[in-house]
Order: structure tokens, then C-alpha cells, then sequence
């Protein structure tokens, strides 16, 4: 089966950041990245180069995922949290005068490279310390919308996925499944305040939170869109609200957060939101199916145990509501 990136040969990648402005050695690692394919590169250190680094991140973005105009939006937050000295990974700037360049069929993005570690745990302070760092960003946010990329909500990543996944839940676990997911997602057309959307990152877990040993930073911002502060803080928890653990890690990430922003009062989407992962994660899933990297990686996604774990998640959320 064909993959969106068969193409993207090691020429390609080599004249792609010819053509960017850098110099490659030919030395290339390949990063883990399920969407995209992210290259860790050696440079050959050059005056004229657009940055004096012998390191660079080469993104290359999936097919028909993103338009320039969406990718032009996220580069343009990253840009705003930098200039507002917030710790973010910014595109470098490219020949062409920009942050994205076409090469081969293929929209690529060079990004500096930087070493942290993601935190397992959260020690000490370290909780209240992403509070803050997530209030910035959240301030930044706020300054105005991102008029090329999605709102967070049921619209977007819930009743179109659903129609995608009859044909994937099994016919017997169909009727609960549709049902449950109807339920989170009428909630939240019910509950979702969108005047209330700003520019959030989106998919902000701990694997995409790295500490350089002074500071935390949050990465990959792919997912980067319109949205509710909240989604923002729930997947940095380790289970509901209501269980102990959670509880205390929310409160030391106010106790950040409240440093310079207002807390956000709509705890009450925690799970719905999660609801609406659970479903727009089996549909990204579902959408990606034809490229075998996805069969290699989700290898039990077409089981019939899959899904009945996936009705229970979904019934539970949506009972609780």
C-alpha cells in the first residue's frame, strides 16, 4: 500500500534544504512523528547560512493536511511568544524570504534544535512552573484569532469523524457507540462558549512539554487552533478531576496559572473534551489507515477489543455528563 510519503527519498530531503538556504552533510535521523516526518539533520556550518547552526529539525509536513495559510498561522503564534520572551520553538527563516518552503510535493519547515527532557513526573514546583509558562502562552493567545485554522468543537472534530467511523466500530457495538459519542458532543454544543476561543495549542500533553533543566517549553504546536483555555490543562493530568492525584496537580497548575491569568471556570468540559479526543483520535486513526505506518503502529485498531474499550471510555464519559 502506498504511503504519503514515499516520495520523501533522501534526495528530496537534501535538496529540499539546498534549497532552503543550508547546507546538509548527509547525515539524517529519522524522528519519531506519527503525522509528519521529522528529520534531525547535520549541517555543514556555513557564513552565509539563514542560521550558524550545525543542527536543524526538517518537518515535513503530511500531504493536504495543512494549507501555507494554517502553517503560516501556527508560525505566527510561535513568532508572537517569542518576541514576548516566551520559552517556544520558532520556525527558522529560509531563503525564500519565509518559514515554509514546497519541495517535491512536500511543505517543509526547518526548526533550531533543542535538547530537553520530558518530564515523567512533575517534581517540586514543577507543575506550577507549566501554570505560568501556560498562562503566557494563553495571554499571548488571546491577542487575537487564528483566521486559518479550526475551532475545537463538535463541529470540527466530532459529527464529521463519527460518520467516518460507522464503518469501523463493529456493527454489534455500533448503536452504543453512536449514542455515547451523540451525548458528549450535544453536551458540548450545549456548553461550549466560542466567544470565549482563543489561540491554544491544542494537543498540550506531556510528551509535547520538554524541561531544558532551567525551564519548560511547550513543542509540536501541529494541533495548534481555536479553542477553550481548558483543553489546554487537562491532558497534563493524570486521570479525572474528581481522583486524588488530578486534583492536586490542578491546583498547583492554577496556583501557576493564576500568577498572571485568570483561571479558566469551565472545569465542567474536562470530560467532554476528552470525550471528543477519544472520538477525533479514532477517526485520525481511521483516516491515516491506508499508509502501513499506521497498521504497523495501531495494529489492534480493526479488533473487535478495541473497540468495545472505546464504547466503554465513551459511555462513561457520557453518563458523568
Amino acid at each position: 500500500m502506498a504511503s504519503d510519503f514515499d516520495a520523501l527519498q533522501p534526495d528530496v530531503i537534501f535538496n529540499a534544504l539546498e534549497e532552503a538556504g543550508f547546507n546538509p552533510t548527509g547525515e539524517c535521523w529519522q524522528l519519531n512523528s506519527y503525522e509528519n516526518r521529522v528529520f534531525d539533520l547535520k549541517l555543514e556550518v556555513r557564513r552565509n547560512a539563514p542560521d550558524p547552526s550545525d543542527r536543524v529539525i526538517a518537518k515535513f509536513y503530511r500531504p493536504r493536511r495543512w494549507s501555507r495559510e494554517a502553517l503560516r498561522d501556527e508560525h505566527e503564534f510561535l513568532a508572537d511568544l517569542q518576541r514576548e520572551g516566551i520559552p517556544a520553538v520558532a520556525p527558522l527563516p529560509l531563503r525564500n524570504g519565509g518559514t515554509v518552503l514546497e519541495h517535491g510535493g512536500y511543505l517543509m519547515t526547518l526548526f533550531p534544535r533543542v535538547l530537553g527532557r520530558n518530564p515523567q513526573e512533575f517534581i517540586g514546583d514543577e507543575l506550577r512552573q507549566v501554570g505560568r509558562t501556560l498562562a503566557r502562552i494563553h495571554n499571548v493567545g488571546a491577542k487575537r484569532r487564528a483566521l486559518h485554522r479550526p475551532s475545537l468543537g463538535p463541529e470540527t472534530y466530532g459529527w464529521n469523524v463519527l460518520e467516518r467511523l460507522e464503518r469501523w466500530v463493529y456493527p454489534e457495538l455500533w448503536r452504543r457507540y453512536e449514542n455515547a459519542a451523540a451525548g458528549v458532543l450535544e453536551y458540548l454544543e450545549d456548553n461550549l462558549d466560542k466567544a470565549a476561543f482563543i489561540r491554544i495549542h491544542g494537543d498540550c500533553h506531556k510528551g509535547n512539554l520538554l524541561h531544558t533543566g532551567k525551564e519548560f517549553f511547550f513543542v509540536d504546536f501541529d494541533d495548534f487552533c481555536n479553542g477553550p483555555t481548558v483543553q489546554d490543562f487537562w491532558m497534563l493530568l493524570s486521570g479525572k478531576l474528581q481522583e486524588d492525584a488530578a486534583g492536586d496537580e490542578q491546583e498547583q497548575i492554577c496556583l501557576g496559572y493564576e500568577e498572571l491569568r485568570e483561571i479558566p471556570d469551565d472545569w465542567h468540559l474536562f470530560e467532554p473534551l476528552r470525550g471528543l479526543r477519544v472520538i477525533s483520535y479514532a477517526g485520525w486513526i481511521a483516516q491515516r489507515w491506508e499508509d502501513p505506518f499506521f497498521k504497523r503502529v495501531f495494529p489492534d485498531f480493526n479488533t473487535y477489543n478495541y473497540w468495545l474499550e472505546e464504547v466503554e471510555i465513551l459511555s462513561r464519559i457520557a453518563n458523568s455528563l
